[in-house]
């Protein structure tokens, strides 16, 4: 896409400079009290640079805001991120808790507990103060 677009620019670019030398006569400009006379050519390409200069100040202010909004979404992504992870380890603190509760029980009561080896104390609940 990137690469259209520097194409479509250079092909605008190279049009606008040709249709300016084509039309080299002399012409005269008046603005307000201002009065110059100059080449037709120049005129066109310091109008088309203008206003080339004008919509690239209109989107600045659009172009920041979503520069903005991408570093608040990344910066949410990374919190989200690390609450997930906190989560995951949680799960797996308490799989690990249930299997052992498993096996005791299984034991207790006379049955084999299952293959997996059973740990001589049950792991450590995170605190649950979250």
């Amino acid at each position: 896409m990137r690469l259209f677009l520097v194409i479509l620019g250079v092909v605008i670019a190279v049009t606008a400079i040709l249709f300016a030398l084509q039309n080299s006569v002399i012409t005269t400009i008046v603005f307000g009290i201002w009065r110059v006379e100059g080449s037709l050519a120049l005129v066109l390409l310091l109008t088309m640079a203008v206003g080339f200069s004008v919509g690239i100040l209109a989107l600045i202010p659009t172009i920041l805001q979503k520069n903005w909004k991408i570093a608040n979404h990344k910066k949410r992504i990374t919190e989200l991120e690390k609450d997930s992870n906190e989560k995951i380890e949680k799960i797996s603190s308490q799989r690990k808790r249930i299997d052992y509760l498993e096996n005791s029980l299984k034991l207790e009561i006379g049955q084999t507990p299952s293959t997996q080896s059973e740990p001589t104390q049950p792991p450590r609940l995170p605190d649950e103060s979250n």
